[in-house]
């Protein structure tokens, strides 16, 4: 899997629009449809930012692993989120 698929998979999973995530990633809604079409690739600084944001691994997010190390289900991270919230 390609970077821009697995961009636009874990955007999906995660229930952002590219708006969304733009904002939440501090770029343009352009720069990130960019990303998703494979138009542009994002700098080794981006990378890292959407890497860390998504919390899965740079080999993972470039389609180099088929599982992150890092990755958590978002159901789960979810569940865990609000155990964590409600103490």
């Amino acid at each position: 899997m390609d970077f821009k698929d697995r961009l636009k998979d874990l955007r999906k999973a995660k229930g952002l629009s590219q708006v969304a995530l733009a904002e939440r990633l501090g770029l343009s809604k352009s720069t990130i449809g960019a990303y998703e079409t494979g138009d542009i690739t994002p700098s080794v600084e981006a990378l890292n930012t959407i890497a860390d944001f998504f919390n899965v691994d740079m080999d993972y997010l470039l389609g180099k692993e088929e599982q992150s190390r890092y990755f958590l289900d978002y159901s789960v991270y979810n569940i865990a989120n609000e155990l964590w919230t409600e103490k």
